[in-house]
């Protein structure tokens, strides 16, 4: 009898101790689970005052624009930069998917010069710095290895732009690059729009006119998550772009001046496909970029069809991406060394975000086989692209 009680007592022991173990991993696994929802990041905005200061006798101020969505973009004219994109997920709450810093002198101190600016005269690469225009050579400031990039050492991103709120969703940025600025020939009156649609998109309109030939290469370089900043790697973003091309590049990313099929290499975005898929292949390209740091030819650029098509993993955000420029640069983050503290208190985490600069190619002003970015008296440089979020 005394047997059969300490048996029992044992099976009894045993059954609560499992129980226990049951509840204690439904436990964790609610945690997990919960820690992964609060890992998105819900937006907020910084204060104007972060962005409050006089540079080189100019006031920079920090802009608000809403949607009757209740979506937000905020831009300061310090460098022409996004700070916060704003848009909702499929339960309505509002998500942060622009990647930055969150006060004025954070952007003056950081070692990554380019979040969400406004890039030019040249962005991308130009190599060795200099290129014949018109029969003359122009030496640039070089500030990328051997090479100059974005405009080279006080580009676009470094000025304060002329600032002119327009309505309640659009706001004007204008700036004169002055003859001979960073190298470059001509004053060049530049004017950018930015407006945040009623449809969720941010539209960037680029106007610029010179009175010396020049070459002219706008863009943004806003830096994305669409599941929020601070929300973790962007590897499982699913990517599709429209190109069955892009141009291969050397050690320094500088284009080799070939144009050459996606198929068949881990650069064919034609289908959806996640970043992290093929980011780790043998493959030369990828060894030269550090990962994704190419330029894709696209096939077909409008404003009726996306060239891209962006989806976040854990929000379901997409973002569809429309230009009528001929290419598009895709950056997967690879040089984000976590040296910088972001608008959410997370550091800038290697491959914690990507950008996708819609432009003409690298170092067309040397390679003539390339879409040409030259800008003569009496013309108007003219491009648009857009930036339209939706969830599905």
């Amino acid at each position: 009898m005394k047997s059969k009680i300490l048996s029992l007592s044992a099976l009894l022991l045993f059954a609560s101790i499992a129980l226990f173990n049951t509840c204690k991993h439904l436990t964790n696994q609610t945690t997990a689970n919960t820690t992964m929802k609060e890992s998105i990041i819900y937006g907020k905005l910084p204060p104007d005052s972060a962005f409050e200061k006089t540079i080189n006798g100019k006031q920079v101020h920090l802009f608000t624009l809403k949607n009757k969505n209740g979506a937000i973009l905020t831009i300061t004219n310090f460098g022409g930069r996004v700070v916060n994109l704003l848009v909702p997920e499929s339960s309505g709450k509002m998500i942060d998917v622009s990647v930055g810093l969150g006060s004025l002198n954070d952007y003056i101190k950081s070692t990554e010069r380019y979040y969400g600016a406004t890039i030019g005269r040249y962005g991308n690469r130009i190599a060795k710095g200099h290129f014949t225009l018109e029969g003359k050579e122009y030496t640039l400031a070089t500030n990328n290895g051997p090479n100059t990039l974005h405009g080279g050492k006080i580009g676009y991103q470094d000025v304060v732009w002329d600032a002119k709120k327009l309505n309640d969703q659009s706001i004007e940025l204008t700036y004169l690059s002055k003859d001979m600025e960073e190298g470059f020939p001509g004053n060049l009156h530049i004017k950018v729009i930015y407006t945040l649609t009623d449809d969720n998109a941010m539209k960037v309109d680029y106007e610029a006119t010179t009175d010396k030939t020049t070459v002219v290469n706008l863009t943004n370089h806003a830096y994305f998550n669409l599941n929020g900043e601070g929300s973790g790697s962007i590897l499982d973003h699913l990517v599709q772009l429209n190109a069955s091309n892009y141009t291969p590049v050397d050690s320094t990313l500088i284009p080799t001046g070939k144009i050459e099929p996606v198929k068949g290499t881990p650069f064919d975005f034609t289908t959806p496909t996640t970043i992290g898929a093929r980011i780790n292949e043998q493959n030369e390209q990828l060894k030269n970029g550090k990962g994704y740091d190419h330029n894709f030819v696209l096939d077909k650029h409008d404003l009726d069809t996306p060239i891209a098509i962006v989806k976040g993993d854990k929000t379901g955000i997409v973002m569809e991406i429309y230009t009528d420029e001929p290419g598009l640069q895709f950056y997967s983050g690879n040089f984000m060394q976590s040296r910088n503290v972001m608008k959410y208190s997370e550091f800038d985490v290697y491959r914690n975000a990507f950008a996708m600069e819609t432009q003409h190619f690298p170092d067309s002003p040397n390679q003539p086989q390339f879409p040409s970015t030259v800008l003569k008296p009496g013309e108007t440089y003219k491009t648009t692209s857009i930036y339209k979020f939706k969830t599905k």
